[in-house]
């Protein structure tokens, strides 16, 4: 196996933490090439001495002094702003593209990561959300892997290895239900924000805690699963499984089902998108079957978490209205976690937000753009009243 040098976007979150580790774990088999972060100057330069990145890039270009001075020591090239982004992806010597910052930014950069011709380990699921259409057609353009890093998308991926020209029945994404599933209506309007950031299986950053608490980031994995796997909404089943062990599933037509399970670990679903399709050994904890007392699955109550049912309903519609749920869930999550609005009027926004931005069936890039602002617009006015 080739050595890959791998640009990593969003190295100081979540997933980009643990690629990291994957990539100390392989020396042999993967390069940290490209480092880049949002705000973390300090984690970033932490990161950088210790990896020797060719490239550096801090999303805020307001902290690209302090950057460059805290690197001037070192042949690291420094750059800023959201258009360096989209530029250091398409440098030769990037091999793979980890595309994990967080949000919308992420769609720019992998786009232009895609043109390019880099394959793209996903792990921004809002680049499909928001767009699954056009990245779907460049991706087929350009002739551009994109490989699944959410534990869910991998799992599915992995159960369809080998399983060309066999038809799809359904897709079964599972849910652990986050720490609120057994809340009544009247807990969930009176819970707060460090309650909401106890994920009671999953180490992720505030943003996507929160949505999982809201069943929200569940609702974006469903329409992510369509882009990726080429299935209608209908084909898309969510069931909650609060041990977190079966990752998710595949029935077939002869109605098999197939299922990947592990230990809740993200690096697991990263080492397999940089491998891909060899499989290498890892120093990961293993699933004792002995400690596994009872897996239970049950349905999602899609009345005390809404977040789901709007997604659904974004997936029905088609056009642009993903788009409209993602901006409007953005501005909403950010609110959240400022104590700005209710885990409940979270959804009652995104609903709201739904109904009066204005909607295009057949969106282009601009398209895109111009819907994200409305949306944010239209959310940020709902949240002051």
């Amino acid at each position: 196996m080739k050595k890959r040098r791998i640009a990593i976007l969003g190295s100081t979150g979540s997933i980009g933490t643990q690629a990291l580790q994957v990539i100390e774990e392989h020396p042999d088999k993967y390069e940290a090439h490209v480092l880049t972060a949002n705000n973390q100057v300090d984690l970033l330069v932490k990161q950088a001495r210790h990896f020797m990145p060719d490239s550096v890039v801090i999303a805020n270009a307001d902290k690209y002094a302090e950057l460059r001075d805290a690197l001037a020591d070192l042949p690291i090239k420094v750059y800023a702003g959201a258009d360096a982004l989209c530029e250091v992806v398409e440098s030769d010597a990037v091999d793979m593209v980890l595309a994990s910052m967080v949000g919308y930014a992420g769609l720019r950069p992998t786009m232009n990561a895609i043109k390019a011709g880099k394959p793209i380990a996903l792990a921004n699921k809002e680049t499909l959300v928001v767009a699954g259409e056009l990245i779907n057609e460049l991706a087929n353009r350009y002739r551009v892997p994109i490989l699944p890093v959410d534990s869910e998308h991998s799992a599915i991926f992995q159960c369809l290895s080998g399983e060309q020209g066999n038809g799809i029945e359904k897709i079964i994404l599972t849910a652990s239900g986050g720490p609120f599933r057994n809340c009544t209506m009247e807990q969930l309007a009176h819970v707060t924000k460090t309650e909401a950031l106890k994920h009671p299986n999953w180490e992720m950053g505030a943003k996507i805690t929160i949505d999982s608490a809201s069943m929200m980031n569940k609702g974006f994995e469903v329409i992510e699963a369509k882009w990726l796997f080429g299935v209608k909404p209908e084909q898309i089943e969510v069931v909650i499984h609060p041990q977190s062990v079966v990752h998710s599933m595949v029935q077939f037509e002869d109605g098999a089902v197939k299922a990947q399970l592990g230990v809740p670990d993200m690096r697991l679903p990263i080492q397999y998108a940089f491998s891909y399709p060899h499989r290498l050994k890892a120093s990961f904890d293993r699933l004792d079957f002995t400690r596994c007392a009872s897996l239970t699955f049950e349905q999602p109550d899609t009345r005390r978490f809404r977040n789901l049912a709007l997604a659904y309903e974004a997936l029905h519609q088609g056009g642009n209205m993903a788009c409209i749920v993602n901006a409007a869930n953005e501005v909403v999550n950010a609110a959240f976690l400022n104590d700005r609005i209710s885990f409940l009027g979270m959804s009652e926004v995104i609903e709201k937000t739904m109904q009066r931005a204005q909607f295009v069936s057949r969106p282009t890039y601009d398209d895109y753009v111009e819907t994200d602002a409305e949306a944010r617009r239209i959310a940020e006015e709902l949240l002051e009243k």
